[in-house]
């Protein structure tokens, strides 16, 4: 009788090398609610910061972008890392009230030129808008958007363009 061979060996080796092709490709993570959330590559991130600065009026060193994901849609909060920090404050304010009226109009223009056309989501939210309800309101030390709908697909175009700007803002974003 021939001895089998151990083909456990083997088995690892591939599994290595694949966990190893996905640490490379961007680093994976679980958020708060279990969610997965593939990080971008550093040189995207920083690509995104760059663009951040041409469309948003406020420092993201000294802010946070947090998207709480909700079953009728989601809700983007952006703040000041110091609540004493009057001048942040009042930027994220006027931003976030005038994003507000484009989105309202379907204008996605500011995220697409930020993170691309391709956005996860981007398209079916400019396509959509007009069965979102997009509101603003002031949060401490800073503001909030909140998106409602009943629209199942829209409110998996949310969270798709939630996880995106999570991934793409990296330090500067998270999930709530």
């Amino acid at each position: 009788m021939k001895p089998r061979k151990r083909r456990i060996p083997l088995l690892l080796a591939g599994v290595a090398v694949i966990a190893t092709a996905s640490c490379a490709a961007g680093e994976t993570k679980n958020g708060p609610n279990g969610q997965s959330t593939a990080q971008a590559p550093a040189d995207r991130q920083a690509e995104i910061a760059a663009k951040s600065r041409e469309v948003m009026p406020f420092d993201l060193e000294r802010t946070m972008h947090r998207f709480t994901k909700t079953g009728t849609g989601g809700e983007q909060t952006v703040t000041a890392e110091d609540p004493a920090d009057a001048q942040q404050v009042a930027l994220i304010r006027e931003h976030l009230s005038e994003e507000v009226t484009r989105f309202g109009k379907g204008d996605f223009g500011d995220p697409a030129s930020i993170h691309g056309g391709e956005m996860p989501g981007l398209r079916e939210l400019a396509a959509g808008h007009d069965r979102i309800d997009v509101r603003y309101t002031e949060a401490p030390a800073g503001a909030q958007i909140t998106y409602t709908t009943s629209d199942a697909s829209l409110i998996k175009a949310l969270h798709a363009w939630f996880d995106a700007q999570v991934s793409d803002h990296g330090e500067h974003a998270e999930h709530g």
